[in-house]
């Protein structure tokens, strides 16, 4: 196996925002409950770091919480967000499908998130991914939660030796750079202009992959 795609899932194949709001709500209502949160939730606050590693999300999230605290916290996060997948309230980006029906006729997609297990493969089934994606790589795999190691774990198990990294944050973008591969950006939802700057290319829409894959 030579070349492939490697995609990032939340806010690139995946609409993480229609899920997001609820989850984190249902999550901070329960650490209200608890009397370990007062205030509203902080809802902005997450989909200005969307994508960054999850310890990262609730050192930024709840900075004055224990260690212990931050973690109940994401499990809850986790189940909320997972309850609300299996509640077919989510979505794949317009274009996604289709898209990743042309694509897997010439060379195999991989998925390299920083979205935890369970979470992705919720989505993977709900969705029917595994009849396009070979494999899903989840930040769980990498102690440092680097994306870019994940990306090479994800090269070096499949033997890969060039391709792209299709994602919408600067860690996809640094990823395909420290591994020697094509970015292509997504103007999506949680992306930021200035984090895909260093992107060999930025699409749009979704499709718009495919005419860039195609013609390298």
């Amino acid at each position: 196996m030579n070349s492939a795609v490697i995609f990032d899932m939340d806010g690139t194949l995946f609409q993480t925002n229609l899920i997001l709001e609820p989850a984190l709500e249902a999550t901070f209502e329960q650490l209200r409950q608890k009397g370990q949160w007062t205030g509203t939730t902080p809802i902005e606050k997450y989909r200005d770091i969307m994508g960054v590693p999850l310890p990262v999300v609730w050192e930024t999230l709840c900075p004055e919480h224990s260690p212990q605290i931050r973690e109940q916290s994401n499990l809850l996060f986790q189940l909320a967000l997972i309850e609300q997948i299996k509640m077919g309230k989510g979505a794949l980006y317009e274009g996604v499908k289709s898209t990743l029906t042309k694509l897997a006729q010439t060379q195999p997609l991989f998925i390299a998130s920083n979205g935890q297990n369970d979470y992705l493969q919720a989505i993977a089934e709900t969705y029917n991914l595994t009849k396009w994606i070979k494999g899903i790589y989840s930040i769980d795999l990498i102690t440092s939660g680097n994306k870019s190691e994940l990306v090479a774990t994800v090269l070096k198990e499949n033997d890969i030796l060039n391709g792209f990294v299709v994602g919408d944050r600067s860690s996809d973008i640094q990823a395909a750079l420290d591994n020697d591969l094509l970015s292509i950006g997504v103007r999506f939802d949680f992306a930021q202009e200035k984090e895909l700057e260093k992107a060999e290319y930025v699409v749009n829409q979704f499709a718009d992959i495919l005419a860039i894959i195609e013609s390298v």
